[in-house]
């Protein structure tokens, strides 16, 4: 008889979930990061530089089951295969029962797509992901023009580093669970499109130009572009429903703030939020009370109490022992509570970086996730900074807020669509 091999697990960190018991065609939890190269790419080339990144990422190697309690990965012998984009963005890659890869790499003329289950890692795992997959692209597709001296590869956390679960590194035990507060903020409501597809918009412009605006107004590009993008969305208000304030969750890279390097998810959402029925509708308002929001909510220990809000779920007593069916209804009702106090979301991966000898080849980068309410993605590379709006809603009249607002104040902008703006 064959000695059966024992199977690797591990356990979902303490962001990821959530996702499980809330993915559906509606909203599949999975986002996109793309690299835009300068040259049409290499199907075959993409491949092997895949595979050779798969050496340094084996926790991604895997596929979610259920368990009596929890959910949990699995390690898998399934191969990524690259295919050329034929799906819609940001199509569902965890399917109950479906035993799959939890993420997938595609391509389209110059770019290189990769798409990640969320419980699977964060913005900044993937991101690290989808580098050294360029990484090794570059370097061998353009073996010649490093010769002898290949550039070094600027993510080199060891694999203990990558697995590591930060929240419960950083948890410093409190079981209690935090109250949801049950605050309700201004929806936004549209006409969805009869297949579920995502409409994304994307906006690429000077990041010199638009920092510049923001210095104008004493403060940074994420402050500016958040405020915009709250004016954007009450522009489009109807006067009735201005009595509620509009609320943006903000997703917040806890590495910045905590020592870690994981490949997995290490982050926590803030809510930065503004009435306008209380407050004018100038943007130097907004901009100052969205200042303030940011000052108050980027300390330490507020982002601490994230943690453990977090990590008490898993390690509270009464939580551990209750069935996985259960958790999931639990799971759900808080998600539903929580998204009572959204109306958009944005998120602002930052500067994007690579070695200096592999700049040359690329143009830019970009990124944006499936959504059940319009969210706004940003990321810079060199000087060009892309905004992607992606939303579940066929009207496009808040992107155009916020674009036409951007450039009247002399940015120029180039705008791409997956589909036809209305």
């Amino acid at each position: 008889m064959k000695k059966r091999m024992p199977v690797e697990w591990t356990r979902l960190d303490n962001a990821a979930k959530i996702f499980p018991p809330n993915t559906n065609e509606k909203d599949t939890k999975v986002f996109r990061f793309a690299c835009e190269l300068k040259e049409d790419v290499d199907r075959d080339i993409l491949q092997v530089a895949l595979d050779n990144t798969m050496l340094l990422f084996p926790m991604y190697n895997v596929i979610i089951r259920r368990g009596i309690f929890w959910y949990y990965f699995e390690h898998t012998e399934l191969k990524p295969e690259v295919t050329e984009e034929s799906e819609l963005p940001c199509s569902a890659l965890y399917i109950p029962n479906r035993k799959n890869l939890l993420f997938r790499v595609t391509y389209y003329k110059k770019r290189i797509n990769l798409e990640i289950y969320h419980a699977l890692a964060d913005g900044t795992g993937a991101l690290a992901f989808l580098k050294t997959l360029v990484y090794y692209y570059i370097t061998i597709k353009h073996k010649e023009d490093f010769g002898d001296k290949l550039p070094k590869l600027d993510y080199d956390a060891s694999f203990t580093q990558k697995m590591d679960d930060s929240f419960l590194r950083n948890y410093d035990g409190d079981k209690r669970l935090d109250r949801i507060r049950l605050g309700k903020a201004y929806h936004i409501q549209g006409r969805r499109s009869i297949d579920n597809r995502l409409r994304v918009i994307e906006g690429c412009m000077s990041a010199r130009q638009v920092l510049e605006l923001a210095h104008k107004y004493d403060t940074t590009l994420t402050v500016y572009l958040t405020a915009l993008f709250i004016k954007a969305i009450y522009m489009d208000m109807p006067a009735r429903a201005r009595k509620l304030p509009v609320v943006l969750s903000i997703p917040v890279n806890l590495r910045n703030y905590f020592p870690s390097v994981t490949a997995r998810n290490f982050f926590a959402a803030i809510n930065i939020g503004y009435d306008f029925g209380k407050n004018t509708d100038k943007l130097e308002d907004i901009i100052s009370s969205v200042k303030e929001s940011f000052t108050r909510e980027l300390t330490s220990d507020k982002l601490k109490r994230h943690i453990n809000k977090l990590s008490a779920l898993e390690h509270n007593t009464f939580m551990r022992v209750v069935p996985l069916v259960i958790k999931d209804y639990v799971l759900r009702f808080a998600s539903y509570l929580a998204d009572r106090g959204v109306t958009a979301a944005l998120s602002n991966i930052g500067r994007v970086t690579v070695t200096e000898e592999l700049a040359p080849y690329i143009n830019l980068f970009d990124c944006f996730t499936s959504v059940r309410r319009p969210q706004a993605c940003m990321l810079s590379f060199n000087d060009n900074l892309v905004v992607s709006f992606a939303s579940p809603f066929t009207s496009t009249d808040i992107q155009k807020n916020f674009f036409r607002m951007l450039s009247e104040a002399g940015v120029d902008i180039t705008i791409s669509s997956n589909t036809k703006l209305q």
